[in-house]
């Protein structure tokens, strides 16, 4: 885990609130010159910490309003056959995000549909043709509610090499 002071906090809970926040409004906004504002969104960047930035896409706005997890699970468990799914499904148009998970299932996969059809076509001429699939169970999603402002936990210094 990275080493995140109070200044690094303070930015990444600006950048979360909006992501195409200039630098200088950044900078004013947690009280520093836009140079250090500047070079500590860089090291972020640097060290893994911010990945990038990302649209959020009303789904029902183009043509996608129905939303299922799909519990998945594989037969035989083998390490090919997990990655061969893994890496087949997520590059499904469909699909919003794939879960390989531990215990009764092996994936969760998060997919975005036109329909009731689609969604029965997705999991009935795509899931369950592929040869590894042994199992499929379907919950269709209500609501999706999401938290696009996680932080770190309080306490994220890292231990010092020889434990100080």
């Amino acid at each position: 885990m990275a080493n995140l002071d109070e200044l690094d906090k303070a930015i990444l809970r600006e950048l979360q609130s909006d992501a195409r926040t200039t630098n200088r409004d950044v900078a004013a906004a947690v009280g520093v010159s836009p140079t250090t504002a500047l070079d500590r969104t860089r090291s972020l960047k640097q060290r893994g910490v911010v990945k990038g930035a990302l649209l959020d896409v009303d789904l029902a706005q183009i043509g996608r309003p129905v939303q299922a997890l799909i519990a998945v699970r594989i037969r035989p468990p083998s390490r090919h056959n997990i990655e061969a799914f893994r890496n087949w499904v997520s590059r499904l148009p469909d699909t919003l995000g794939v879960f390989v998970t531990s215990g009764s299932e092996d994936f969760l996969v998060h997919v975005a549909v036109p329909d009731n059809e689609s969604l029965y076509a997705f999991v009935i001429d795509r899931l369950t043709e592929r040869p590894e699939v042994a199992d499929v169970r379907t919950s269709v999603v209500y609501e999706h509610i999401r938290n696009h402002h996680p932080s770190p936990p309080e306490n994220t210094t890292s231990p010092r090499p020889g434990g100080r």
